[in-house]
């Protein structure tokens, strides 16, 4: 491990992985993806326990933390996409494209943000304030086509609520910090 500058850890895997992580690699960083519950989408009682009692590792041991909750993935789904039963396979759609959006950056080279620590840099004024709310654009749906957009339309989209991985809408809540992580792609003019 002479070469690893981090962790990325989906946050169904457990805090006590994140923490045993952190015990044996304390100069390393630790993301994580975690999804929090929803009524809308589960009904499984422990659900808000399990979230509730693990945002304490959370916030104690990971460096970086990418905030999904299941109620914004459903609306995204039902409202945006269209779709009148969304499934787990629709949300993990979203997931997935949305944890692949995020770390493009650790993939493709660059000179932004190419590892864990410079992400943390550069987005993190304060170490406990490492709570991420993700927008995403374009947004489709499972097996469909990306439509090409402008990039004061893509611009648009990042920032609406209804494109928020997270149910709040940055318009009506203080946020410390914005940005925006832009994907190198063919835009149309």
């Amino acid at each position: 491990f002479d070469l690893c500058v981090g962790f990325q850890v989906c946050h169904s895997l457990g805090t006590l992985l994140i923490s045993k992580i952190r015990e044996e690699y304390p100069d390393r960083m630790m993301m994580t993806f975690s999804v929090f519950p929803s009524p809308k989408v589960s009904d499984t009682v422990v659900e808000p326990y399990n979230a509730t009692l693990s945002v304490h590792q959370l916030v104690e041991n990971a460096d970086e933390c990418i905030v999904l909750d299941n109620e914004a993935l459903y609306d995204i789904c039902f409202r945006t996409l269209k779709l009148s039963n969304p499934s787990f396979g629709d949300l993990n759609h979203l997931t997935s494209a949305t944890m692949s959006g995020v770390t493009c950056c650790l993939r493709f080279t660059g000179q932004l943000n190419s590892d864990l620590r410079k992400l943390a840099v550069n987005l993190i004024p304060f170490p406990r304030l490492h709570f991420f709310m993700v927008g995403f654009a374009p947004l489709t749906s499972r097996g469909s086509q990306y439509s090409a957009l402008s990039v004061p339309e893509l611009t648009q989209q990042m920032w609406d609520a209804k494109n928020m991985m997270c149910a709040a809408d940055p318009r009506h809540v203080s946020t410390l910090l914005n940005c925006i992580h832009c994907v190198p792609w063919k835009a149309e003019h």
